[in-house]
C-alpha cells in the first residue's frame, strides 16, 4: 500500500495544487481516465471545505490531504482540524447558519461525484475520505 501524503496552508491559492496532485496520483494508482475529472472536483471541494473551515475558524493547521493506494482500490482523505458541530449543539448566529448551508452544500457537491464517500466530524476536526476503484495494469507485452 503506497500513500502520498500532502499538507498545505489553508489558503484557497494551494487548492489547485492539491487538485492537480491528487489527479496525477490517481492517473499512476489505475483510476480510469474517465473519472479523472470527478477526481479533480471532488479533492477541490474537499480542500476547499477544509480551506474555509480553517479561516473562519482562525486556525492556523494545515490542511492535510493522504492519497491512498490499496489493492483494487485508490482512496484519498482530506482532513482538518475545525470543530465541527456534533448532534444536539444549539445553533449559532445566523452567521453560522449560513456556514453550516455552505458546509452541507460542499458535502452534497462531493457525494454527487464520488460514489464511495465517508466523513466523519468532531470536535477535532472533520475527514472526508472518499474512494475510487483502480484496474490492475495490463501486462507488459513482450
Amino acid at each position: 500500500m503506497a500513500t502520498v501524503e500532502l499538507r498545505f496552508s489553508a489558503l484557497p491559492e494551494h487548492v489547485r495544487t492539491a487538485r492537480l496532485v491528487a489527479a496525477a496520483v490517481a492517473r499512476r494508482a489505475g483510476v480510469d481516465e474517465a473519472v479523472l475529472d470527478e477526481v479533480r472536483l471532488a479533492v477541490g471541494e474537499a480542500c476547499s471545505r477544509a480551506v474555509g473551515l480553517h479561516q473562519n475558524s482562525g486556525i492556523s493547521a494545515p490542511v492535510k490531504v493522504a492519497l491512498i493506494e490499496e489493492e483494487k482500490q485508490f482512496s484519498i482523505e482530506v482532513g482538518d482540524e475545525a470543530p465541527h458541530a456534533t448532534p444536539g449543539d444549539t445553533p449559532g448566529a445566523q452567521d453560522g447558519d449560513a456556514e453550516v448551508e455552505e458546509d452541507e452544500m460542499g458535502l452534497a457537491v462531493i457525494s454527487g461525484l464520488v460514489d464511495d464517500v465517508h466523513v466523519t466530524t468532531g470536535q477535532d476536526g472533520g475527514l472526508i475520505r472518499m474512494t475510487w476503484p483502480t484496474t490492475p495494469p495490463a501486462p507488459a507485452l513482450v
